[in-house]
This record gives structure tokens, sequence and C-alpha cells, in this order.
């Protein structure tokens, strides 16, 4: 293909709902459009906060399989996002991209066998998010051991695998087999032109007056691996040493036993759990320290964020990302995971820190979005060429 013909991309995630992920595909879909391409925005779930975030031009496809309603599928994320694979099959049979990539394990499972069953040959190229040895670690040595096999037979299957992080690929390497010349580094892209407009409105909250306690902020799913339960253990540790609020922006499957630890520690008169918030970087601007305690990571595009937004990073140094974006700690603290004593020291030390925001925000800076599109487009059209050489 020839470099300067526009693709038809498929971008394939599990919903509009809110996530990481789900950011990062919308802001590649935008960047992809601006340069020519045509992109359809695969959705297994059509609803959700991240629908206004659908850039203009991109046509949306919305598989809603009916096995993702049934009881059982629809309390588990990731079969119901593989129930879609059959609904994926039809799409691509049917519209036939140039190339489909997809986003999060259950869904680059999906895109795989999808396009086995829809007897085409779209390349697929997947995106590995997570340290798949940590983010299986938790169900045991042999189930563990099963998914890994799983996911690394499935992902041998496409044409390329792009990892977030250098710790993300190089796990990927060791888990899966696949060669090397098949895994591509790149890292997430940082849209610092939302970051720096969003950052700019404001948030009605007394917390966030001046005058008041500084916020220590943190922003992700209530889910296992961030870990919400360390960090609540460091602020009850903090609170008791100084005044100071904490805010956690997220939702998840993990609130009810955050807040029961909240209420057992005697802080939730200092702790804050809104919810999923569509524009976190109003909070960012506010907040002097912002903390990731992360159990394990792909990337953590939430540091960069924050990092634009001038916050003082404290951070877990988890597998994968975070010692990656701040540079062996030189942007930021890094601490053991699971410490709540060492992460409570490292909020205490941010706090007594001058703000540092014009050094962040240039450290953030280097992780720009025109490179990420650019080098994703690149990988893309090397794989579509490959395909019409074979």
């Amino acid at each position: 293909m020839d470099r300067g013909e526009p693709l038809h991309v498929g971008v394939f995630l599990s919903g509009l709902s809110g996530g990481g992920a789900q950011r990062r595909s919308l802001l590649l879909a935008r960047g992809f459009l601006e340069r020519g391409c045509a992109v359809d925005v695969i959705v297994v779930h059509g609803e959700g906060p991240f629908r206004t975030a659908l850039p203009s031009g991109a046509r949306l496809f919305t598989l809603e399989p009916h096995a993702a309603h049934l009881p059982l599928i629809r309390r588990i994320k990731g079969l119901w996002v593989l129930s879609s694979l059959f609904a994926l099959a039809r799409y691509l049979a049917a519209v036939r991209p140039d190339i489909l990539l997809s986003t999060s394990i259950p869904a680059n499972l999906a895109a795989v066998w999808g396009r086995a069953l829809s007897r085409t040959r779209t390349p697929i190229v997947i995106t590995a998010n997570l340290n798949l040895t940590q983010a299986t670690a938790k169900w045991g040595a042999l189930v563990a051991k099963s998914l890994r096999w799983l996911i690394a037979h499935a992902y041998s299957s496409a044409q390329a695998v792009i990892a977030i992080s250098r710790g993300v690929a190089e796990d990927l390497l060791a888990v899966t087999g696949i060669p090397e010349e098949r895994i591509f580094q790149i890292y997430n892209p940082l849209d610092l032109e939302l970051v720096a407009r969003q950052s700019r409105e404001t948030v009605d909250h007394p917390w966030l007056v001046a005058g008041a306690p500084p916020v220590i902020l943190a922003v992700g799913k209530l889910k296992l691996q961030k870990d919400y339960t360390t960090l609540v253990r460091a602020f009850a540790s903090v609170r008791a040493k100084r005044e100071a609020h904490l805010v956690i922006l997220g939702e998840g499957e993990e609130r009810a036993r955050i807040e029961r630890l909240i209420r057992d520690l005697g802080v939730e008169a200092d702790v804050y759990l809104p919810g999923f918030v569509e524009n976190p970087f109003a909070w960012m601007a506010h907040a002097p320290v912002f903390v990731l305690a992360s159990a394990w990571e792909g990337f953590s595009n939430v540091l960069l964020e924050a990092l634009a937004c001038g916050c003082t990073i404290v951070s877990t140094d988890c597998p994968s990302g975070p010692r990656e974006i701040l540079a062996d700690g030189k942007f930021g603290y890094l601490v053991p995971v699971g410490n709540d004593a060492a992460l409570a020291d490292a909020i205490l030390a941010a706090l007594s820190t001058s703000s540092q925001r014009e050094y962040s925000v240039a450290r953030a800076a280097e992780f720009s979005f025109g490179v990420a599109v650019e080098r994703y487009l690149a990988v893309l059209r090397r794989v579509c060429a490959l395909r019409e050489e074979n």
C-alpha cells in the first residue's frame, strides 16, 4: 500500500463507559481522521459518557450482541466483550476495513477470533495495555498459566502487537514468545491542548477554595489493580499528622470495600468518592499532589495527565510505566507497591515540597499526541503492505 494512500481503520473497543484505554482509542481515532483516514469506531455497547467524545467524521458501529444481556455474562466485562466476536465477524465480512486495531485483553481476543470467523484477511493489530504476568497472577498459578497460554496463542495470530511501555513489551516477549519484530513499543498519546483547556474549567467544591487543606487526588476505576486500600491506609497516616483531603475519581466494583475501610479508619469526613468524572483535569489543576497506588499498570496515562496539570506525583514503582514516565524518580516520588507507610511518607514529602509546575508540564509535553499517531500509522501501513505482498 502506498504510504500516501489513506487507510480505512476499524478501531475496536469494549465500549464508551469511560477509562484510559477508551480515551486513548478515541484520541487515536481522531488523529487518524485528521490524517485523512476513514475511521470506524466499533464498540460492544454504544452508551456511555465517552459517546460525546466520539471524533467528528468517525462512523460508530455498535455490536450489541444478545448474549451480552444474559445475567451471568452481563456481570463479567470480559465475557460480554468476548460475546461480541460473532457480531464483530459480521462487521468484518460486511465492511472489510483495511485493518482492525483493538485494545484491552478481551477486545484483543474477540478481534483475532472474530477475524477467523469472518473468513477475511483483515490484518489485526492489537494493543497490549497491561503487564500480563502481573495482571494474571491474581488468579493463582494454575489459572494464570492457562490464561497466559490462551492469550499468547491468540496474540500470535495478530499481525502486530503494540505495547504501550517498555515494561509491557519486555513482558510480552517473555510470556508470549511472539517474535520481537512483530512487537512495537509506542507510548500512549497525550492531548495537551485538551488537558490544558479542560484544566481551566471550574470545579465547585468547598475543598478547592483558597485556604482549604490540600487535596490529595487519585483517578482511576475502583478495582483491585488500583490498590486504593493501600492509598486509604496511607492517607489515614497522613491525616494523623496534618490536615488534608483525599479525592478519588472513579467508579467500580471495589467501592463498597473501600468505603468500609474509610469508615473503619475514621477518615470519612476527609475522603470524597464522587464516582466517574468526565473532566478529571479540572480537579488535577487544583490538587497539589497526585497519587497512583496501583499494583500493576501498562503505562498509566493518568500520570502524564497529572504531570501536564502541574501536580507533584507520588506513584508506586509498579510494572509497568510509572518508572518510565517519571524517569526513575526524576519527575516524582516512586515507592514500593503495597507499602502504605512508604506511600504516606512520600505524600507528606510531596505536600511539603514547593510546586514545580513548569518542570512537570515540560515532562508531559515530551509525550506528544502527534508523535504517537504517526507511529501508530506507520505500524498500520507496514502491516497492510506486508499483507499485500503476501
